[in-house]
């Protein structure tokens, strides 16, 4: 399926039918269903009737080894950790064995991969030496492309720029700016639309979600990350954090470095990012775009900040950014951070 927000972007990539790229880079935000999008891409170009809008029958045998599973001429590859978002993975290439380090045999099992690894990459090499099984095309989904580390990004770049007959690759992308840019060259790039405010909003109704206009600007208008935030087991956190940040030279850096410690660093420089851009948009055009609710808050917050400062603050957020995956003592991060915000206030 695709969400009603996608219908254009359907419709005008159809376009490309009689020339299809043999890479396909479709980017955008996140929680806007590019994944989804590119799965049921994926089953439109392996389906042996489709419609002649593109879509997939449903019931040819291609659509019904799709919809379980197993169709032998489709593979998307994920990392570890996001291994549950496959769908219609039907290969090897998601499902690379983890390599186990040396001597690690009874040790506590380590966690889920964030990347995606050389060994992933190379396991598609031989799925694209076969032949197709149905005679039709064969069809990769890479999600998400940016997690591909350096050696598995240089492995693919060099079957993108040698294509395999018949084989398309969909690259998803939330971060384009992660990748080589020398695999963004190779592909055919396409930017997927964010809705309309009011389509999003209907559609956050239509799943029974109270405050679809809230959560749809603390996602930044993405419906589905708005509603992953209607049912996240952090919001009470989220909100802490929110009256923190709106206590401006009060802020209470190590209660927040207390009660956030066991959050994942990415999560909470994501609010922080969000709020700092209100700050500046508060300063400047005096319209939050993420916490509209929190507009009299923002605006004394504005007011008693000082520019340069802020300024500087947001740099180091973003410096912070850059290593968010990597080990770090959460706890100490937070304090930091928390306390240079509280230094962008005067006085």
């Amino acid at each position: 399926m695709i969400y009603p927000w996608q219908t254009d972007d359907w419709q005008r990539l159809q376009q490309l039918r009689a020339h299809w790229p043999h890479a396909l880079l479709l980017h955008g935000e996140a929680g806007i269903g590019k994944l989804q999008f590119a799965q049921h891409l994926a089953q439109g170009l392996l389906c042996e009737a489709p419609e002649a809008n593109g879509e997939p029958c449903g019931h040819c045998p291609a659509c019904l080894w799709f919809s379980q599973g197993n169709h032998p001429d489709y593979r998307v590859v994920l990392p570890e950790a996001l291994a549950g978002l496959a769908v219609a993975n039907s290969g090897d290439a998601a499902d690379a064995p983890a390599d186990k380090a040396d001597g690690d045999e009874g040790k506590k099992t380590r966690a889920p991969s964030k990347e995606i690894k050389i060994e992933q990459v190379r396991a598609l090499l031989d799925f694209c030496a076969l032949g197709s099984h149905r005679g039709g095309m064969r069809v990769v989904v890479l999600y998400p492309a940016e997690a591909l580390n350096v050696a598995a990004a240089n492995a693919l770049l060099k079957t993108l720029e040698e294509p395999p007959s018949g084989v398309v690759f969909l690259l998803v992308s939330a971060r384009m700016d992660r990748l080589l840019p020398t695999i963004v060259s190779r592909c055919r790039q396409w930017p997927m639309s964010v809705p309309e405010p009011a389509q999003a909003n209907a559609w956050l109704a239509a799943q029974g979600i109270d405050d679809a206009a809230g959560l749809l600007a603390q996602a930044g208008g993405a419906p589905l990350a708005a509603l992953a935030l209607a049912s996240d087991e952090n919001r009470a956190l989220r909100d802490f954090t929110l009256t923190q940040l709106a206590a401006g030279p009060n802020c209470d850096a190590f209660a927040c470095g207390e009660n956030l410690q066991k959050l994942p660093v990415p999560l909470v420089l994501g609010w922080l990012q969000r709020w700092l851009y209100d700050l500046l948009a508060q300063r400047t055009a005096g319209r939050p775009r993420y916490f509209p609710g929190a507009a009299k808050s923002l605006a004394r917050c504005a007011q008693g900040a000082d520019a340069a400062a802020l300024a500087r603050y947001m740099k180091t957020v973003t410096r912070q950014r850059a290593v968010e995956n990597h080990p770090l003592n959460a706890r100490l991060v937070f304090e930091e951070l928390f306390l240079g915000y509280r230094g962008i206030y005067v006085g």
